[in-house]
């Protein structure tokens, strides 16, 4: 033990559910090395205060005046004015719902919304605080933190050995929002541990004493773990070690699944909301409220010895209403059906997951898309068959290498039992065959303290006490390289540990100094047994790609930028985490290469995934062709006018064939021509356009987001001619690049254009026309509308004030030009399904509903107000985005009677993607050969 170590008294696990929290500690002053449940004080009732082993994660936010002073005071002196967690917070919440913030740590892992933004609760009232899930991921973590504090005032959390627990699949981003939640806390100091190994540890904790009595060498051990928000499979290997001992060795890990007891929730919500609403549907809060109680009915109906029928009351829905509500009887059949057959069906043992998505897309969360638990388990096994066969240590007892003989069932889902024998008897018919065979299943005493007590023992084995599980990564990490057909170098293999380090001095690498770089990056949770430094082909089937390594290898100033022989090396830290290096070849420098973390926990950062390099590369004669009638043009003695004719009889395509690799080249030139802009109005206009035109949609393409960071540097309120066709191509675009924007360029560009814009449409509808330099054009003012219908960073307030002034000019009357910029603006504005924005930042469907009936009610049958009422109107899947059934039914209705498309009537219908044509339409024009809109 080291000094600092011996200097913290307690190790302290910490289980942070998604729907409930525990915290478990060890005395290392206590010899018999007891691990004890901490009780953490909550607010119960108001004005009243327990001690309890769970913390229920939950943020109630009270309206002003909803409870007397000090109803919700904890004894550490928080207040609760502005929040209040755990048991009463849950069951106000299921009467308030649109003031309660559940499954934070669902929404830690969802890549579609701005994690770092304040969005929760996303069915909130207008008069309701956000927060953003790493801040109420913090919040549970400060309410453990004060309350040990109090406890322990000699020895603060803060200061004590702290070890957090993640699901397993949790990558290395959704690692690092914890890790920042947990600095918010005043918590800089913690340990992460994966769930199932947690899980696993308790175990090992109860029997440390007859442990390797109840194993043997050569089995493997699942760790099957469905919580409330996600679902982790893990297996372990019984091994012998170097020293001759029997080990555990983690082998495998299973993709991350949003799959869990909220999904039964909805399932169970779902099946009783027939029962309740006359057309099938309930509106959003009575949903709530269901959605809540289903949870209290199925948790009843699926323990042993449970009735066979429970009463559930709905207030103020349908017409059955007893003392204010309808009442049904559930009966627990129902419930076993919904639950055991939905969930955990008998499928055969090379079941797949379906990719169809199951619908259930409520809160806005990425539910997996097959609920059914047991399928994802059966492509588990299979797909990890040979998990720990290649360790030359591992014994096989002949079995089936796919087959567990020994299963530890974690998560609040199998705390029934039912449950529990659904999965014991899938892999009975897999691999039992004609015998009895059945795996032997772990006993735990708590599940729902089990993870909290493993942290804690974790704590302990860190310290040298103890058993210890060999934890490798469980995945594989590689950086892509140029190779025909694509390949990738493994930069870190499976088996790496905790404190390993990788260095890949067999290999080569020249990198670019002095500007910016890019490693594409893959993680395989199949291939486990390749080797640091193996070159292997990219199957998308075994890689998934994940956002980018970017970085430029700074140099000084005295330096010229170039290229430099360099070799990589990698680390996994303590936490879980990679720290990777570029190290010169024959010199001292290195560089220090990171995850690009903002293009997976925020939304205005787009993660790249080689669409475009799809396309393929053109040749260099190709581009030097292009350079030269840029130059012609921009230092030459050629006008603009005939730019694109001659670029594209230089070429042999026509530009709607130009591949990304092409277009980036030319914004490149275009770039290093700036000066030739300022040579005419008409120079600007043409450059502008074609700069745009050849970075759209401003993501897609390897280092666009570098690509368009320059062209803000260069180009933000820095117009050199004020001519109306200059700035409607400054319009054109920024509106081209939209995507690749961050919400803050967003909104600095925007700011000053909002009123501008919102005065143009007053001005256009009566008619009048301004004098001066600045007057706004008709041409001018619907480019200026569509960029800010393209900007999906604008605040819910910003567009709703600019989409109706528009609706209120289109209805006065403006020529039908303009009027198509003005609807096609309201369309993006309003849309239920955003290009890139984040989910966060949709208008609210009431607002929007209105929007609609505005767009039915102008004379005639303009194809640009039919396909804005289908980006209004389009089915999402998710309850508190989309209209009612019966109003889409009747917009379905209207858009054949203007006869709109059958793909646009289909997007209204069942939802779905925007075919090629569509995303034309929405973008504003085509997308470049081999971009898609993500």
């Amino acid at each position: 033990m080291t000094e600092s170590a011996a200097a913290r008294r307690f190790v302290v696990g910490l289980d942070l559910g998604t729907t409930n929290s525990a915290l478990a500690y060890l005395d290392t002053t206590d010899p018999a090395r007891a691990i004890c449940t901490f009780a953490v004080p909550q607010v119960t009732a108001p004005g009243q205060v327990e001690a309890l082993e769970t913390l229920p994660s939950f943020l109630y936010q009270p309206a002003n005046g909803e409870f007397a002073k000090d109803a919700l005071r904890l004894p550490w002196g928080d207040d609760g004015s502005d929040g209040v967690v755990g048991l009463f917070a849950r069951d106000q919440g299921a009467l308030h719902p649109g003031r309660l913030i559940a499954s934070a740590k669902s929404w830690l892992c969802h890549a579609g919304v701005d994690r770092t933004a304040d969005l929760l609760p996303w069915e909130g009232g207008d008069d309701v605080p956000r927060l953003s899930p790493v801040a109420v991921s913090s919040r549970y973590l400060a309410h453990y933190r004060a309350a040990w504090d109090r406890a322990f005032p000699e020895h603060p959390l803060a200061e004590q050995d702290l070890v957090v627990t993640l699901p397993a699949s949790f990558d290395e981003v959704a690692r690092e929002l914890t890790v920042q939640a947990a600095r918010q806390a005043g918590l800089p100091r913690i340990i992460l541990i994966e769930e199932p190994q947690a899980a696993f540890y308790a175990w090992i904790a109860k029997h440390q004493h007859d442990w390797d009595q109840q194993v043997s060498l050569g089995q493997k051990i699942l760790v099957c773990d469905v919580g409330g928000g996600t679902t982790d499979f893990t297996l372990i290997r019984v091994r012998r070690s170097a020293e001759g001992l029997v080990q555990f060795h983690r082998v495998a890990v299973g993709n991350h699944l949003i799959l869990g007891g909220d999904n039964m929730d909805l399932a169970v919500a779902h099946r009783l909301e027939q029962q309740l609403a006359k057309d099938g549907r309930l509106e959003p809060r009575a949903w709530s409220l269901l959605l809540r109680a289903s949870r209290r009915v199925k948790e009843t109906l699926l323990t042993e010895n449970a009735p066979d029928a429970l009463p559930l009351t709905i207030p103020g829905v349908g017409s059955r209403l007893i003392g204010g509500g309808t009442r049904i009887s559930v009966d627990r059949a129902t419930i076993y059906e919904v639950v055991a057959e939905g969930f955990f069906p008998n499928v055969p043992l090379d079941a797949m997951p379906s990719q169809v998505a199951s619908g259930f897309q409520e809160f806005g969360l990425p539910y997996a898309a097959d609920a059914a638990i047991t399928r994802h388990l059966a492509s588990f096994l299979t797909t990890h068959r040979h998990a720990g066969d290649n360790d030359a240590a591992a014994i096989d007892d002949g079995a089936d290498p796919a087959r567990p003989e020994i299963v530890l069932f974690n998560g609040g889902v199998f705390e029934s039992p039912l449950l529990q024998q659904r999965v014991i008897d899938s892999l009975s018919n897999w691999f039992g065959g004609a015998t009895n065979w059945r795996p032997l299943v772990l006993d735990h005493e708590r599940l729902d303290l089990a993870v909290a007590r493993g942290a804690a023992y974790y704590g302990m084995v860190r310290r040298g006490e103890g058993v210890r599980i060999a934890a490798s990564l469980a995945r594989g990490y590689y950086i892509g390289v140029d190779a025909d057909p694509p390949a990738a170098i493994c930069l870190c293999p499976a088996t790496l540990e905790p404190g390993d380090e990788v260095d890949l001095s067999s290999r080569r690498f020249e990198a670019r100094v002095g500007q910016p770089i890019e490693f594409p990056l893959y993680t395989s949770s199949t291939r486990l047994t390749d080797a640091a430094g193996d070159v292997v082909p990219i199957d998308r089937e075994q890689f998934t790609s994940l956002p980018p390594i970017r970085t430029t290898l700074k140099i000084s100033r005295s330096e010229a930028a170039g290229v430099l022989p360099v070799r990589l090396a990698a680390r996994l830290t303590e936490l879980g985490t990679l720290d990777l290096w570029c190290h010169e070849e024959g010199g001292k420098r290195r560089w220090k290469l990171l995850f690009d973390i903002r293009a997976a926990t925020q939304t205005d950062r787009v993660g790249h995934e080689a669409i475009g390099e799809q396309s393929g590369f053109v040749e260099e004669s190709l581009i030097d062709a292009a350079a030269s009638v840029l130059e012609a043009t921009f230092a030459g003695d050629e006008g603009p006018a005939t730019l694109m004719k001659r670029l594209a009889d230089s070429l042999g395509m026509e530009r709607h064939e130009w591949p990304p690799a092409l277009l980036r080249a030319i914004w490149e030139r275009l770039i290093e021509l700036e000066p030739g802009r300022r040579r005419s109005p008409a120079h600007e206009a043409r450059w502008l356009n074609l700069l745009g035109y050849s970075l759209r949609p401003g993501y897609g393409f390897a280092l666009d987001d570098w690509r368009v960071g320059e062209s803000w540097k260069l180009l933000h309120n820095k117009l050199a001619h004020s001519s109306a066709q200059g700035r409607a191509e400054f319009w054109v675009f920024w509106r081209r690049i939209a995507g690749g924007l961050p919400g803050g360029q967003q909104q600095a560009l925007a700011g000053p254009l909002l009123q501008v814009a919102k005065q143009a449409a007053r001005d256009l509808a009566a008619g009048k026309k301004r004098g001066g330099a600045a007057a706004t054009s008709p041409h001018e003012a619907a480019e200026l509308w569509r960029l800010l219908g393209s900007l999906e960073w604008l605040t819910i307030p910003q567009k709703i004030e600019l989409s109706r002034s528009l609706l209120t000019a289109v209805e006065k009357g403006v020529n039908p030009a303009i009027r198509a910029a003005a609807v096609w603006t309201v369309g993006r504005c309003g849309a239920r399904v955003p290009q890139y924005g984040p989910l966060n930042l949709v208008v609210p469907v009431d607002e929007v509903s209105k929007w609609i009936d505005r767009l039915e009610s102008l004379p005639g049958d303009d194809s640009a107000d039919a396909f804005a009422v289908v980006l209004l109107a389009r089915r999402s899947g998710d309850r508190y985005r989309d209209l009612d059934d019966a109003a889409r039914a009747r917009i379905v209705r209207w858009l054949r009677s203007v006869n709109a498309k059958t793909a646009w009537i289909a997007l209204v219908e069942d939802g779905g993607k925007l075919d090629e044509e569509s995303q034309a339409v929405s973008f504003g024009e085509s997308l470049p050969r081999g971009l898609r809109i993500l």
